[in-house]
């Protein structure tokens, strides 16, 4: 029998409960007057965890190995955000471990180790098969602590257990119906009526006869009672040696490598053959990220919105789910299959590993000239005389038409993503003609801002998954605009659910700062209004400077990071310090507002990015001999209105650091008193890419110096996936 048909014996009994859920949906669900972007809030709302799982078919694995990597690849979602951690393994077949503990990965891999001692558990023990699953998680229901960490269990036995990246929006009722069946609850977390639910189910499929139900659709039952954004990774004692994972929301991979295949001669990697039940040796891996599967395998699914993936026998079914449809029959529905083929990852091992560097923020500092150099790659077109500066973006050009129609262009991004926008905005006005406006993704949400179907909506994001842009981009789309992507993570959703869009391909980005992906953001929405602009002849000879400054910036890159010591120094002085200001004008007042942010971000120092054009406004009242102010003056049609900055600054005793252009100290230092940083001299509108560099090696170096996590600073995390 159904669940929710149970669920209905009790209405009296629950009848407060369910009146209280039924105001809360009414108003803030199915309200008339509430606009449909709203509602959708709380199927967009996810927590930033990290799912990991290994199951080995046919390959004789120790305990110790199996652990190993289940800790190893929880390391590589650490820079995801999290508080706690967790894992199960087995005792045998039938008896899974569970292993929680509060705290860094660490503080799991040394609990895990000291059980193991406490109760003589074999670690060199092998399994032919065996499924493990592993978690870090970021506290929303409940505190960090053991009971609230996941996995979570149906009860004593462990029957079910599942680890869950997301929040669950009616757990509530859910948990009130099972209290009711007898169930108790441990912990404060919503995601612990999973794994009861699924008890609940597959307890009464076996009450009623139904020996044969299988582990999906116990599965397949329990979503179709899920509100909310998730992925999910379920084990169960019931049917070992299997793992099933879903999502509706939050992204979720599975990586394959089959054993026999590799070893083979003359095996082509590229033949990304489905895994079948053919006995042949495999080992699978379940992931929140790409990160963590491309040491094991290249050969990945990218598991898609209402998927169920059941990892069986070696072999890997899909099923298709509906979570509208609801039947209420007496038996458990048995989907039909479908068919995906893998993918192979673009990455290496290399990008995952900090090589020489001591952080992974020092390491993608270092590397932006390489990745500017893999964004611009196939993308410019810098011919002779007789071939035209160009660009191509393979991904828009079949939509350019209709960007050059557009009423407007509507830049929406959160964080840095919006200051890599605001930097490329006037370039973008200057070559398209068509007005630029700029929108912080949630406030766009929240206020209902007008968005219009001649418009045209650009969503940056790094990670493609930012919920407030996620959300702001299901806006624009229910208004009817054309919604152009520019996110550096293929596959996700953002790039996905957008008509169109540019791939930034600025390579793996660990370090929860981001600095290559807003230097490449910049260039590739300046290389969007070179297209956008291809079609004017009046600024062919502003296009093709810009063009030929693309091509040599990434050697101005390499140059600008010779600063790093003279950053360093810089650090130094400022170690003590409690607030800095940068000041920036024109495209450079996002590099004050980025610069600020990587100070904030990672140094735990209060600074604040500032346009310079309103320092009169307020600003000035804080200048004295003590605060530090950095002053971005580089060579552009605002150099003599920050030339007047620096004197009103002097003026009033500023501590100035000031940032101008090789050649230019003497028109920019006042009495003497000034620091001095001299950048390389690009065309203006890629000023910023140089300009932000020593900034970003300023904010590393102060938060080394004070001693603080610089690739996982205080918290924050990667992606932000949560409102």
């Amino acid at each position: 029998m159904y669940f929710l048909s149970l669920c209905y014996c009790h209405i009296t009994s629950l009848l407060c409960n369910y009146i209280c859920f039924f105001i809360y949906n009414f108003f803030l669900i199915n309200h008339p007057f509430f606009p449909d972007c709203i509602k959708k809030r709380l199927l967009l709302i996810r927590k930033m965890c990290g799912i990991f799982a290994y199951l080995n078919y046919n390959v004789t694995r120790e305990r110790r190995y199996i652990l190993e990597v289940l800790f190893n690849g929880l390391r590589r979602l650490e820079y995801r955000g999290y508080d706690s951690a967790g894992i199960s393994i087995d005792l045998n077949s039938n008896s899974p471990l569970v292993f929680r503990q509060e705290g860094n990965i660490e503080s799991l891999v040394k609990s895990v180790y000291h059980d193991v001692a406490a109760t003589d558990l074999n670690l060199e023990e092998s399994f032919s098969v065996h499924a493990g699953i592993s978690h870090t998680r970021w506290a929303t229901h409940g505190e960090p602590a053991p009971k609230n960490s996941h996995p979570q269990s149906s009860g004593a036995g462990n029957e079910f257990l599942v680890v869950h990246n997301g929040i669950i929006t009616n757990y509530e009722v859910l948990k009130e119906t099972l209290l009711r069946h007898g169930f108790t609850f441990e912990s404060e977390t919503d995601t612990e009526v999973i794994p009861k639910l699924a008890k609940f189910i597959f307890d009464n499929a076996n009450e009623e006869g139904d020996q044969s139900v299988t582990f999906s659709q116990v599965v397949l039952e329990v979503i179709r009672h899920l509100e909310g954004a998730y992925a999910l990774t379920f084990k169960s004692r019931h049917y070992p040696n299997e793992l099933i994972a879903c999502k509706r929301g939050s992204p979720l991979l599975l990586g394959v490598k089959d054993l026999e295949e590799e070893a083979s001669a003359g095996s082509s990697f590229g033949d990304a053959k489905f895994p079948s039940s053919n006995g042949q040796p495999k080992e699978l891996f379940l992931s929140s990220d790409a990160n963590a599967l491309v040491e094991h395998t290249k050969k990945v699914l990218v598991i898609e919105d209402g998927e169920v993936v059941h990892i069986k026998d070696g072999g890997v079914s899909i099923y298709k789910f509906d979570q509208a449809k609801n039947n209420h029959g007496g038996t458990l529905s048995r989907p039909a299959s479908v068919q995906r083929a893998l993918s192979i990852l673009k990455m290496e091992v290399e990008q995952i590993n900090k090589g020489k560097y001591e952080h992974y923020m020092q390491k993608e500092i270092h590397e932006q000239p390489e990745s500017l150099t893999t964004t611009m790659r196939g993308r410019l077109i810098r011919g002779g005389s007789c071939k035209a500066k160009t660009v191509l973006l393979g991904g828009l050009k079949d939509h350019l038409k209709t960007i050059r129609r557009s009423r407007r262009i509507v830049f929406v991004g959160c964080g840095t993503s919006y200051n890599a926008a605001l930097a490329a905005r006037s370039i973008v006005e200057e070559l398209s003609g068509i007005p630029v406006t700029m929108e912080i993704a949630s406030d766009l949400v929240d206020r209902q801002g007008p968005i219009y179907r001649e418009d045209t909506a650009v969503f940056v994001s790094q990670s493609g998954e930012t919920a407030d842009t996620l959300l702001a981009l299901e806006y624009a789309l229910e208004n009817g605009a054309l919604c152009v992507g520019i996110t550096n993570t293929v596959g996700s959703a953002i790039a996905r659910h957008t008509h169109c869009g540019v791939h930034i391909n600025a390579g793996c980005e660990i370090g929860v700062a981001s600095t290559k992906a807003y230097t490449s953001q910049i260039v590739v929405m300046a290389m969007l209004a070179l297209a956008i602009g291809a079609d004017t002849l009046s600024n062919q000879a502003r296009r093709e400077a810009i063009i030929d400054g693309l091509f040599y910036l990434p050697r101005k890159v390499k140059e600008v990071l010779k600063l790093d010591k003279e950053m360093k120094d810089l650090a130094k002085l400022l170690i003590a310090e409690q607030s800095l200001l940068v000041f920036g004008r024109g495209y450079n007042y996002a590099t004050a507002l980025e610069g600020a942010l990587k100070v904030k971000e990672v140094a735990l120092m209060h600074s604040e990015g500032i346009l310079a054009g309103e320092m009169k406004h307020g600003p000035l009242a804080l200048v004295d001999e003590n605060l530090p102010i950095v002053v971005i003056a580089t060579r552009d049609s605002c150099f003599s209105k920050q030339q007047s900055v620096i004197q009103q600054l002097h003026a009033r005793k500023g501590r100035l650091i000031v940032m101008c252009a090789e050649g230019d100290k003497a028109s920019v230092s006042v009495g003497g008193s000034s620091r001095v940083i001299e950048v390389p001299h690009v065309v203006d509108c890629l000023q910023p890419v140089i300009n932000v560099v020593p900034l970003q090696l300023l904010a590393y170096h102060l938060t080394v110096l004070r001693g603080y996590n610089v690739d996982q600073p205080r918290n924050l995390a990667k992606s932000v996936t949560t409102q």
